[in-house]
C-alpha cells in the first residue's frame, strides 16, 4: 500500500461521525428525563435485562485497546500480539463465578460498598477510592490516546483539539443522561464493533478464499516463520506470565466493569450478562486475529508504522484497502463510538468513587440529599473529564493496548485482592482491606514508573530498575499477602460477627 487518505479529511467519515453523535444524543436527551434520582445517575435505576447489559459490557470492555491496540499489535508482532486477547477473555470466567453474583446482591452503585460492608466505612472508602481513580486514570490515557489519534487522522486537525472534542463530547454523555445514557451508547456501540469488524474479516478473507490459512501462510512468506510463532512480543517468560496474570485478574477489579452489575435487577441478571457479554467479546476478538494478519499482509507494516508508529490505525488502514474511503470513514465512526462508550463508562464508575463513596459516604456520613449527591456526581464528572483531556494530550503517541495492560496491573494488584478477600474471609478486617488496595495499587504504580515500559520505552532511557514490563506477578500477591497479614497482627472481632448477616445477603439477595 503505498497511498493512504489518513490524515487528510475523510467526507464519510465526518458525515457516520455526526450520524453516531446525533443517535447517541437523542439516545442521550431520551435518557435525561428518566434520570431524575442518583440511583437513575449512577444504576440506570436498576432496570437492564441480562441480555442488555450483556451487551453493553461487551461495549464497556471492547475498549480502543482491543480494537486499535490489538489489531495493531497482531499486524506488528503477529502471533504474539494474541496475548492480550486471550487474556482479557480469560478474565469473565473469574467474574461470572467469583464477582458477579456477590457484588449485585451487596452492593449499591460502587464495589467500596462491597469491600466495606461489615468494616469501618471511612477508611476503606477513602483507600477504595484511591484504587478506582488509579485505575480509572490509567485507562482514560489508553482510549484519549486513540480517540486523538483517530480524529486527528479522520478530521485533519490537531491531535490536542481532536483530544478536547472526545473529551466534551463524553461529558455531554454522562451530564446528561447518567447510566440510562451510557449503557444504551455502549450497547449500540457494541452492535456496531461486531458488525463492523466482521464486515472487515469478512473482505479480509475473501482475498484469501475465505481460509485463514492462506492468510497466514502468505504472512509467513512475507515476514519469515516468526510472526506465526510466539517470543517476539514478550520474550522473557515472567514477562509472559505477569502479562497474563494481570489481563486475567484485572477484569475483576475494573471499577467501571465492576459498576454494570448494578444495574440489573438481580444476581440471576447479573449472572446472565456475563454469560452474554464473554460470547460477544469471544466472538470479537477472533476477529481482531485475522484483522491484524490482513493488515500486516494487505497493508504492511511500513505503511502502518508510517501513519502510526504504535501500530493503532492498523484497522482504519486496513478499511481503506478493502473498501476505499467510504469503508474507511465507517469503521473510523465505529472505532470513534467505541471510545466514546469506554470513557463514558469510566467517568462515571471516576464520578462514583468521587461523590458516592466520598462525599457521601465519608464526608456527609451517608446523610446527603438526592440533589446534592446528584450535583457532586456531575462536578465529579466534569474534573474528570478535565483530566482524561490533559491525560490524553500527555501520553501522545503510545500503544493503546499496553497501556491498558498497565491499567490492568493496577486493577488486579489493589481492587481484585480486597474485593475476593472482603467477600470470602471471615477474618478480613478495615486495616487489612487499607492494606491490601493501598499497597497494591502504590506497588505496581511504583513498579510501573521503574519498568522498562516508562524508563526505556518513555523516557528513552538505556535500562530500567525493575526489569519486567508489567509488575502483576509481584504486585497481586502483594496485595493478597499485605490484607492476610494486617488482618492476622490486627483482628477486629465486629467484622467477623458481621460476616454471617454479609454472606447470607450475599447468597441470598435479601436485605
Amino acid at each position: 500500500m503505498s497511498q493512504t487518505s489518513l490524515g487528510e479529511p475523510n467526507l464519510t467519515a465526518i458525515a457516520f461521525f455526526f450520524i453516531f453523535i446525533a443517535i447517541t444524543l437523542a439516545i442521550t436527551f431520551w435518557a435525561a428525563r428518566r434520570t431524575k434520582t442518583t440511583e437513575e445517575f449512577f444504576a440506570a435505576g436498576r432496570t437492564i435485562s441480562g441480555r442488555q447489559n450483556g451487551f453493553a459490557l461487551a461495549g464497556d470492555y471492547m475498549s480502543a485497546a482491543s480494537f486499535l491496540g490489538i489489531a495493531g499489535l497482531v499486524s506488528l508482532s503477529g502471533f504474539d500480539g494474541l496475548i492480550y486477547s486471550t487474556g482479557w477473555l480469560v478474565g469473565w470466567p473469574v467474574v461470572l463465578f467469583l464477582i458477579a453474583e456477590p457484588l449485585r446482591n451487596l452492593g449499591k452503585y460502587t464495589f467500596a460498598d462491597v469491600v466495606s460492608f461489615r468494616l469501618r466505612q471511612t477508611p476503606v472508602r477513602i483507600s477504595a477510592a484511591i484504587g478506582t481513580l488509579a485505575v480509572v486514570s490509567f485507562y482514560l490515557i489508553a482510549q484519549m490516546v486513540g480517540a486523538g489519534n483517530l480524529i486527528k487522522l479522520m478530521f485533519g486537525i490537531s491531535y490536542e483539539l481532536a483530544v478536547v472534542i472526545v473529551g466534551c463530547v463524553m461529558l455531554a454523555y454522562v451530564l446528561i443522561g447518567g447510566m440510562i445514557a451510557t449503557t444504551w451508547v455502549q450497547i449500540v456501540k457494541a452492535v456496531l464493533l461486531l458488525g463492523g469488524a466482521a464486515l472487515l474479516c469478512v473482505l479480509t478473507l475473501a482475498q484469501f478464499s475465505f481460509n485463514p490459512a492462506e492468510l497466514f501462510a502468505k504472512a509467513a512468506d512475507m515476514y519469515g516463520r516468526e510472526v506465526l510463532a510466539p517470543g517476539k512480543q514478550v520474550a522473557n517468560p515472567w514477562d509472559a506470565i505477569s502479562l497474563g496474570l494481570a489481563l486475567m485478574f484485572g477484569t475483576a477489579g475494573l471499577p467501571h466493569i465492576l459498576m454494570r452489575f448494578y444495574t440489573v435487577p438481580d444476581a440471576k441478571a447479573a449472572r446472565q450478562s456475563v454469560f452474554w457479554a464473554t460470547g460477544l467479546i469471544g466472538v470479537f476478538y477472533l476477529m481482531t486475529f485475522i484483522l491484524g494478519f490482513g493488515a500486516m499482509v494487505l497493508v504492511g507494516r511500513e505503511a502502518i508504522m508510517a501513519v502510526d508508529k504504535g501500530g493503532n490505525m492498523a484497522a482504519p488502514l486496513l478499511a481503506e484497502v478493502l473498501g476505499g474511503t467510504g469503508l474507511l470513514g465507517f469503521i473510523a465512526a465505529v472505532a470513534f463510538a467505541t471510545i466514546l462508550a469506554v470513557v463514558a463508562g469510566l467517568t462515571l464508575s471516576g464520578a462514583a468513587a468521587l461523590s458516592h463513596d466520598l462525599w457521601v459516604s465519608v464526608h456527609r456520613k451517608g446523610e446527603a440529599p438526592h440533589s446534592e449527591q446528584l450535583l457532586v456526581a456531575r462536578i465529579a464528572t466534569v474534573a474528570l473529564g478535565i483530566v482524561a483531556i490533559i491525560l490524553g494530550i500527555a501520553f501522545k503517541g503510545q500503544n493503546v493496548a499496553f497501556m491498558v495492560g498497565l491499567a490492568f496491573a493496577v486493577a488486579a494488584s489493589g481492587n481484585f485482592p480486597a474485593l475476593v478477600l472482603s467477600i470470602f474471609w471471615r477474618a478480613y478486617t478495615t486495616m487489612g482491606a487499607v492494606a491490601s488496595i493501598i499497597t497494591g495499587t502504590a506497588s505496581s504504580l511504583l513498579l510501573i514508573a521503574l519498568s522498562p515500559t516508562i524508563m526505556i520505552d518513555v523516557m528513552g532511557g538505556e535500562s530500567a530498575i525493575f526489569p519486567l514490563k508489567n509488575p502483576a506477578i509481584i504486585t497481586i500477591p502483594l496485595g493478597f499477602a499485605t490484607g492476610i497479614i494486617v488482618s492476622l497482627l490486627w483482628p477486629e472481632p465486629a467484622a467477623r460477627d458481621a460476616y454471617e448477616a454479609k454472606e447470607r445477603r450475599m447468597i441470598t439477595g435479601v436485605e
